[in-house]
Order: structure tokens, then sequence, then C-alpha cells
């Protein structure tokens, strides 16, 4: 298949890129490179800088397309508070635009990289898709305002689309990981602290009621994730569009994760208690029955201490190419 990728050049988008060329597909990427990074493009790949709002329209209409993989965003919880126009404009109006574009062209199938924020603040766990979605946020109701959108594009206009819903991607392939300017996710500001780029990690509650005492996460393995996104592309139909949650089925604790880190690494790791966070749920963790059943999805990546170690040779080596760069 000929698929375009917006948001290639950042983390779980260049993943997926580099999973979609070794399947034989044919992809191009799309990326402003805001957050990405143009090393993140994976070879084999044709590359349109530019923001997905502007280029849509003429990336498209310049040849057939078979399918959209959705990424590109903006994707920090607190900035989406604190600049909500931003937000608004920046997922949502680009994604219409995006929407347009694939309907004037003729492209027919959508996977959307949408997230769990869209629940906001859980009833039960694990999530499932049919429990209420309440965002409690600007980042997740926009994404929930794109997921109504879509919907009404299926409807409409026969679109094909799928929306992923995951919870906390970790891990790296093939010399692809998570390197932000603002890093926000747990297991990469633990790592920081073990290549002395951080102090300590603070550990936000310690009276939650879960078994340690500190809050409960779900952690999807990068890989995991991508091969959701190429069976739903093969999986999606005309006409209509289905929404999936992507998780492990387990939780970790922040200590374990700490507890993980520092047996990966071999290092002390040092950690400090904090208070609670406004807004943090004591367990987040996604039900993943409906992909495993529609889809054929199976996470085969599930060990904290392979998700962890996949991380942290990954920043290693990140390290060693900057060391690289400046020696040169």
């Amino acid at each position: 298949m000929r698929l375009l990728v917006t948001g290639g050049a950042g983390y779980v988008g260049s993943v997926c890129a580099t999973v979609l060329l070794e399947r034989g597909h044919d992809v191009v990427i799309v990326d402003n490179l805001s957050t990405g990074n143009v090393d993140a493009v994976p070879t084999g790949a044709e590359f349109v800088e530019g923001d997905v709002a502007d280029v849509a329209a003429r990336v498209l209409g310049d040849g057939r397309f078979d399918g959209v993989l959705h990424f590109a965003a903006q994707s920090l919880v607190g900035e989406s508070v604190e600049q909500p126009a931003k937000y608004w404009q920046g997922n949502v109006v680009t994604t219409l635009t995006l929407l347009e574009a694939m309907r004037e062209a003729g492209t027919p199938k959508l996977v959307f990289s949408s997230t769990a924020a869209t629940y906001g603040e859980p009833e039960r766990t694990p999530i499932t898709e049919d429990d209420p979605t309440r965002p409690t946020n600007p980042y997740g109701a926009t994404k929930l305002a794109i997921d109504h959108a879509i919907t009404s594009y299926a409807d409409a206009y026969g679109l094909a689309a799928t929306s992923l819903r995951y919870f906390n991607v970790a891990g790296a392939y093939r010399g692809a990981g998570e390197n932000r300017v603002v890093e926000t996710h747990l297991i990469p500001l633990v790592l920081q602290v073990a290549l002395g780029q951080r102090d300590k990690i603070s550990v936000f509650g310690t009276d939650w009621p879960t078994p340690d005492g500190t809050a409960v996460r779900d952690y999807i393995h990068v890989l995991d994730l991508a091969d959701a996104h190429l069976l739903a592309l093969d999986h999606a139909t005309p006409g209509a569009h289905t929404v999936y949650n992507l998780g492990s089925g387990a939780g970790f604790s922040v200590r374990e994760v700490i507890s993980s880190c520092r047996r990966v690494t071999g290092l002390p790791i040092a950690s400090e208690d904090a208070p609670r966070r406004a807004g943090d749920p004591a367990v987040l963790v996604a039900s993943s029955e409906r992909a495993m059943a529609d889809l054929g999805w199976q996470p085969k990546h599930t060990d904290l201490d392979v998700i962890v170690a996949d991380a942290w040779q990954y920043l290693q080596e990140l390290g060693d190419r900057s060391h690289a760069a400046r020696r040169s």
C-alpha cells in the first residue's frame, strides 16, 4: 500500500513508519519538525517538511494513497491547559483539514492516534471502549472531538476509519525511541536520572489505594503499538469508524517502574516522595479485549524489564551519537 504518515518524524510515528517499510509498503511522511527530528525519518520513506494543514491537500492530490496514519498532534497535557487555543487549532482544525483533503483525493482509510485521555478519570478499571468519555483537559477533549468528526466522515462519506486509544507507550525499535525536549513520561524521566541528566525522580503520591501506595499505569511497547496500526489498516471497513483501546492489560506502579529501571541499568537511581498531583487517578489500565478479538492483535513485549531495556539502550546510543556529533 501507499501510505501517508503524519508526524512520522516523532517517536511513535517513526517506529510505525519503519515497520510499514519493513512490511513492503510505500511510505510518505509529513512532519513540521516542531517536536519531531529529521534523523528519526526512516531510510526509504519520502519526507515532506511542513504543517499537515498546509501540505495535506497537495501531497494527497499528487498521487493515489491507500490510507493515512495520523500521528501529528500537540500532546502535552499541562500545556493544553495553559494554551488551549494551540490545541484546538493544532489538533482539531488541522485534522479537519486533513479529513477534507482525504475526501477530495479519495483516500479511503484512516488510522488515528488517539489517547486514553479521552476517558478522563475512570469509574472502573480496566477501562473499556464503552466507558464514559469525560476528558479532564483540553488535550483529551481535542482528541475526543476528532473522534466525533471522524465518525461523521465515516457515516457521510464512507471513510474506513479506526481510532486507537493507547495508554503509556515506551520502549524503542531500530534506533527510534522517545527523545523529546519536554519530557513528561515516567520511564524516560527515570532513565534520565540514570544518565545523570536529573538528580532524582519524584514519586507523586505514596498513599494511593494500590498494593504499594503509588499510582498504577498501563505500559505498551511501541513495537506492539505499531503492529496494531497495521492490523487496523487491514481491518478498516468502509463507512465505519471503530475505536480500540491498546494496552498491555496489566498495570505497573511507579515504584515498580523505578525498580525495573534500577535492575536494567544497574544504577541506584535516587527518588523522593512527593504529594499527589491534582487530577491523577490511582489506576489507569486498559482492556484491550476488543482489539484482540476484532483485529487479532496480541502484545508480545509485555515484560516491563524488556520495555525499559529497549528504552535504556536507545538513550545510551543517542548519547553516544550526540557525543560523536560534537567531536566531528
